[in-house]
């Protein structure tokens, strides 16, 4: 049974939006931090958006003012809507969850690649 599942990559034009969506098993979805970190074959995972129980969330600078991070409790989703796409942010995609740490601050989008839960990915390709 697969805890997490992404779903919504795909190949568009540079510009354009994408929405990732994230099912998450019950009680998976009631750890304290969800968040999405992606990550491009050879280079280090990239955290880049976080949000903890309490809806306090977080972005890394390079993806700030362009994708926001979202949840519905009702549907047990995470979301993870894309706009503003650029070549540059063609990686793996992938939704993670932890039930330890604290998932609040600035900052907490950095853990993310390091939370205990995580899907297989979903691809995303920006084309110039």
């Amino acid at each position: 049974q697969e805890n997490l599942v992404e779903s919504g990559g795909g190949s568009v034009q540079a510009g354009g939006s994408l929405r990732l969506s994230c099912v998450v098993s019950e009680h998976i979805y009631r750890s304290r931090c969800l968040g999405w970190f992606r990550q491009f074959p050879a280079k280090p995972r990239e955290g880049i958006a976080a949000i903890d129980k309490g809806g306090d969330i977080s972005y890394a600078t390079s993806v700030r003012g362009r994708f926001t991070i979202s949840k519905d409790s009702a549907k047990n989703t995470l979301y993870l809507q894309m706009n503003s796409l650029q070549p540059e942010d063609t990686y793996t995609y992938y939704c993670a969850a932890d039930d330890e740490w604290d998932c609040s601050g600035n900052y907490a989008y950095i853990r993310a690649p390091l939370f205990k839960f995580r899907g297989q990915g979903t691809q995303v390709t920006v084309s110039s």
